[in-house]
């Protein structure tokens, strides 16, 4: 996963400054009173960014949810404990999670604040604001989730580790003979 992240975000991160610039450049020129060129690119650039951003924060959200589980049954499976590699899961899960949650509403509220400026029910600063937050935050929240992505991945090899010491303790055939992968 982490190599997915390693392409997916900082695709997502040059998708945000585009917006983000090109927003500037259609504020400045007043682009969505005229409905200029500009306008346009920025209003697409901002809803690819939008759902492009939601998409990556919900990746991340479903593998947590996928490997936590995975790594909770496979450790009853093979008798270990709890406390050790099912509980640092679920602690990764548990301190990612609202900061995921977080970044992902406030890029739905930069989205909905640029709509409230275009039709004119709110002032064009407060979506430049959100947006800024949006950025920032969301690249502080992709650093952490990175962080969090290459501590998982370690548990997971961790399992790994034990389920074929358990196996070889038992005289089962290593997981990949199992599947036929050697």
């Amino acid at each position: 996963m982490t190599r997915i992240f390693r392409l997916i975000a900082p695709l997502n991160v040059l998708l945000m400054l585009m917006a983000f610039g090109s927003g500037i450049i259609s504020w400045l020129r007043h682009g969505s009173e005229r409905g200029s060129d500009i306008y346009l690119l920025h209003f697409l650039l901002g809803l690819t960014t939008a759902l492009t951003t939601l998409f990556v924060h919900c990746l991340v959200l479903t593998y947590f949810l996928g490997t936590g589980r995975w790594v909770k049954e496979v450790c009853v499976a093979y008798g270990l404990p709890d406390e050790h590699l099912p509980r640092q899961t679920r602690d990764i899960k548990r301190r990612n999670t609202p900061r995921v949650i977080a970044a992902m509403l406030l890029t739905i509220a930069a989205a909905a604040a640029g709509t409230a400026a275009q039709q004119r029910a709110w002032p064009g600063w407060v979506h430049l604001a959100l947006t800024g937050a949006t950025l920032v935050f969301n690249l502080h929240v992709f650093f952490v989730e990175y962080g969090n992505l290459r501590l998982n991945g370690r548990i997971l090899d961790a399992v790994m580790t034990e389920v074929e010491r358990i196996r070889a303790e038992r005289g089962l055939p290593n997981s990949k003979e199992e599947l036929g992968e050697v």
